[in-house]
């Protein structure tokens, strides 16, 4: 591979460690690195999950962040701690404005709550060369949070995502330029390669394909063939090539609907989902006014508990776009006296508005009085922005099947 033709950057990949398991340990004056610590959802479940756990927990007793509560060893040594999602995107917010004193917003990209990609070419005569700008910021990280960070530190993003996952959690800076790939990235199984999941595995074993390596050395056009764009993108990551951009506004998306969703902790019958799927469009349709935007098309999911399964998931159009919650509503319950059937055991529930239409550009029925519908929603949402999110509600949200009292006690699902 000729890799003059293709551009090199200076990125850093910055990922902490465990990051909610090693905030709840230095609230709690305690070393991240050696405390064995849990951060559980919700510990009045016995099913809910593990959302961190501290790298000592990890390897004394291998909890992963896909382990539920009653999965923890019986051991007075460990530390079971209910998740606070308020504290981990204050720690967040902070971490980004400390890296924003080495690059300016546009070469940082966010990519999660804990992990972010920051641009640092031009960098040399303030804070050194990409490596020794990586351990400042490291150093800086501990001194300033008590957290410890792997860096890993690449030509673009993928590589250094990726030598990141694969080299800097253990080795705390991990570096790989385009000479690096083979020696570095093409030993490893494609499971442990950023952007390749369980069912893209299956598929490319199924070809004989288990190492980048050979990925590598797989011929383009069968794998084009295969897999499409997506085929291609993965040849061209297994020789460490990617073209996304380095420096722009991130944070900027193009929204393609809006959609709003909840695992319910107990079996809903029809008549409590109706309260549901009515708070879940109260939700969706705020955002859409929010953005000024109405949509068209409105789809309702619906899955049965795990012990039955099945579900389903439809949509309809509509002629007029909407962002009114009665109207959305009323669409949703058509879909769901059309495909529900009959069970009692609904656990979880979805509805999206997609096929969006800036609200300006629509017109107004000179049949029906929607202007008013539109202002009702509209007063509904200032008063929530200034009294808070509970401040005016539906009087179903506040019986049994109402949701929107629970959900504004957390962020992300999990209490805030």
């Amino acid at each position: 591979m000729d890799y003059s033709t293709y551009p090199r950057n200076d990125v850093l990949c910055i990922d902490m460690r465990s990051f909610y398991a090693s905030v709840e340990a230095v609230k709690r004056g305690l070393d991240p690195m050696k405390t064995m610590l849990a951060v559980v959802g919700d510990l009045n479940r016995p099913g809910s999950i593990v959302l961190a756990a501290s790298p000592a927990l990890k390897e004394k007793y291998g909890i992963s962040n896909v382990s539920r509560y009653f999965e923890l060893p019986d051991d007075p040594n460990i530390h079971i701690v209910p998740a606070r999602m308020a504290d981990y995107l204050h720690v967040s917010l902070e971490i980004t404005k400390l890296i924003n004193n080495y690059a300016p917003k546009e070469a940082i990209h966010q990519y999660s709550v804990d992990e972010v990609w920051i641009t640092v070419n031009g960098l040399g005569r303030l804070f050194g060369n990409r490596r020794e700008i990586a351990e400042k910021i490291k150093n800086e990280i501990l001194d300033n949070f008590g957290l410890t960070a792997s860096i890993g530190i690449g030509d673009n993003k993928f590589l250094a995502k990726v030598v990141m996952d694969l080299h800097a959690k253990k080795e705390g800076i991990a570096e790989c330029k385009y000479e690096d790939v083979k020696a570095k990235l093409w030993p490893f199984p494609i499971e442990k390669i950023w952007g390749i999941g369980s069912r893209m595995k299956r598929n490319l074993n199924r070809m004989g394909i288990i190492t980048l390596g050979q990925l590598a050395r797989y011929d383009l056009n069968q794998l084009k063939k295969r897999f499409g764009i997506m085929g291609e993108q993965l040849y061209w990551h297994a020789w460490g090539i990617d073209l996304s951009p380095v420096y722009g506004d991130f944070t900027k998306t193009e929204q393609k609907g809006f959609g709003h969703g909840i695992s319910l902790l107990r079996d809903y019958s029809k008549e409590e989902v109706a309260t549901c799927i009515l708070d879940l469009c109260e939700e969706v349709c705020r955002r859409a006014r929010t953005a000024n935007q109405v949509g068209k098309t409105i789809s309702l999911g619906i899955s049965y508990s795990s012990e039955t399964g099945g579900g389903f998931s439809r949509s309809m159009s509509i002629d007029r776009p909407t962002n009114v919650t009665m109207d959305m509503h009323e669409i949703c319950m058509q879909l769901f006296r059309k495909f529900y059937d009959g069970r009692s055991n609904i656990r979880h529930v979805y509805v999206t508005l997609g096929n969006l239409y800036d609200y300006g550009d629509i017109q107004l029925d000179l049949f029906e009085n929607r202007l008013k519908k539109n202002n009702i929603g509209f007063v509904m949402d200032a008063i929530r922005d200034k009294y808070g999110a509970t401040s005016i509600l539906r009087a179903s949200s506040y019986t049994e099947a109402g949701i929107l009292l629970e959900r504004s006690r957390k962020i992300g699902g999990h209490q805030a």
